[in-house]
């Protein structure tokens, strides 16, 4: 937890209301989202129970396993919710496509991209971890042979596999938590581990009128029967129950005596998940209330780009993701985990102040006002005579300034303006700060056209962290040297694949 988080934390609980951490929303909020509220068997990992799914807030589909131990019933499980979430998929594949641009120079290529990406949401962490087990327990399965599924049913697995993959680099839409984003957005005054609680979460956030969060927080607590688990696991006395109505539903035997023990756990699992569809979207409407932030925009570009890759591939190749990465392939993957980890970070403190406080309390931003500005400097250039136009700024700001001279800087107001700190002068509690500026003009020589310097007066924040100062060093997987191994060879599944035990 960081400092401000801390501090805002502490006066949440003082205060009994969730306090932002954010002025802007960081995550991208699809206009129609696919959210998956679902129910697992309790002393069984991944074994399907129940599921609400859809993209209409008020006509949720309900799926359900009427006995979960029967293995056919979880695949027909399965098979409802291909149902529902590949014609999902699909509508996005079938929209209207746009191009871009990857690489330079002679290495350019232009390639298209989906307008739109598919956006799966569930109300917690262990919603998506959940997402991840059903997809590794249904991708590798085999459409022919002894333990034929449905096609539907490792096509789905496909799908689920990948959204779990994104899900765990930051800055991806693609799979998202309701708590994790919520949580991003607000500092309550309960634990971490509290605010996984969906219905706690909320009331922090959105309490009822007249009441304050922490009142309506512990009343959620305290009430699994209105308030029940966000799941994959279910409330023990919920079990309890449920456990006596699958016993009735194997004891009716055929016929009407059957179907009306069916329709009753149908009912009771409805009740159990509806609550906390609710309130999945419930918190949707919260965050889309708050505004995005600036690179919001060009990380959904990216997930859109990486849905269009992918869906590609499953158009001409088709294998399913292997069921352990190979030594390159994970050295590759752990480099783009961290990379993508630093440039969300960056991006974030450039979009928001509150975020960017952060970095000055650890010494790597600082803000204050122009105090002068030298606009007509020039350098000598590397060729003899040779001139370059280089203006500073000096900046006067009330923290200590703690980056040395010499060091790269940057302003989030206006980002393609690299600088340099070339003087660092300490006046008692106040520091100025001598900045010079190495590009991003629209000309070569003076005057700077209005509002490309700083002006005198303006209030301003530099810092080191810059989200495009992190290309990644790993060659690519058919360059890895014969030190390493070589390229690794291209999975292919194999029969003992298709008969994983699913528990």
């Amino acid at each position: 937890m960081s400092t401000l988080a801390a501090v805002a934390g502490l006066r949440a609980a003082e205060t009994g209301h969730a306090e932002r951490l954010t002025t802007v929303r960081h995550e991208h909020m699809d206009a129609r989202p696919f959210v998956l509220v679902p129910l697992t068997l309790a002393g069984e990992a991944c074994a399907p129970l129940a599921a609400l799914a859809g993209t209409d807030p008020d006509h949720p589909v309900l799926l359900t396993v009427r006995q979960p131990r029967d293995r056919a019933e979880r695949f027909r499980f399965v098979e409802r919710l291909a149902a529902l979430l590949l014609p999902y998929i699909e509508t996005c594949r079938t929209a209207e496509t746009e191009t871009y641009t990857v690489g330079r120079g002679k290495e350019k290529e232009e390639r298209a991209r989906f307008l739109r990406a598919p956006q799966l949401l569930v109300p917690n962490g262990e919603g998506i971890a959940y997402v991840r087990l059903l997809g590794r327990l249904t991708r590798l399965r085999a459409a022919e042979g002894p333990h034929a599924v449905d096609p539907s049913v490792p096509a789905l697995g496909k799908w689920l596999t990948w959204f779990a993959d994104r899900a765990e680099f930051p800055g991806s839409c693609l799979l998202q938590a309701g708590t994790r984003l919520l949580a991003a957005n607000w500092a309550t005054g309960q634990s971490p581990s509290e605010d996984s609680h969906l219905a706690s979460l909320l009331a922090w956030i959105d309490p009822p009128p007249g009441r304050d969060g922490a009142e309506a927080a512990r009343e959620t607590e305290e009430d699994p029967l209105r308030w029940p688990p966000a799941g994959p696991a279910t409330d023990p006395v919920f079990d309890r129950t449920l456990d006596e109505l699958i016993s009735r539903y194997d004891e009716a035997g055929e016929g009407r005596g059957r179907e009306a023990a069916g329709r009753q756990i149908d009912n009771e699992l409805y009740a159990q998940m509806l609550p906390t569809w609710r309130l999945v979207w419930c918190g949707v409407d919260l965050l889309r209330a708050l505004p995005p932030g600036e690179h919001v925009a060009e990380r959904w570009a990216y997930d859109r780009r990486l849905f269009s890759e992918y869906a590609a591939y499953l158009d001409e190749d088709g294998r399913p993701q292997a069921r352990r990465d190979h030594a390159v392939g994970a050295a590759r993957r752990l480099a783009r985990l961290e990379e993508a980890g630093t440039r969300y970070d960056a991006e974030r403190a450039y979009d928001d102040p509150l975020v960017m406080a952060e970095y000055e309390l650890t010494g790597e931003a600082f803000t204050g006002v122009v105090v002068a500005r030298e606009e007509d400097r020039t350098v000598p250039g590397a060729r003899p005579g040779s001139t370059l136009w280089r203006p500073t700024i000096t900046v006067r700001g009330e923290m200590p300034i703690r980056l040395a001279v010499g060091k790269g800087v940057k302003c989030p107001a206006r980002p393609g303006q690299p600088g340099e700190i070339i003087e660092v002068h300490p006046e008692g509690d106040i520091h100025a700060v001598v900045i010079q500026l190495n590009g991003g003009f629209s000309k070569r020589k003076p005057p700077a056209p209005p509002g490309t310097l700083a002006e005198v007066g303006e209030t301003v924040t530099y810092t080191s962290v810059d989200p495009k100062s992190m290309p990644s060093v790993l060659p690519a997987e058919e360059g890895t040297p014969w030190t390493h191994g070589g390229p690794p060879q291209p999975y292919e599944p194999t029969d003992d694949d298709a008969e994983e035990i699913w528990e």
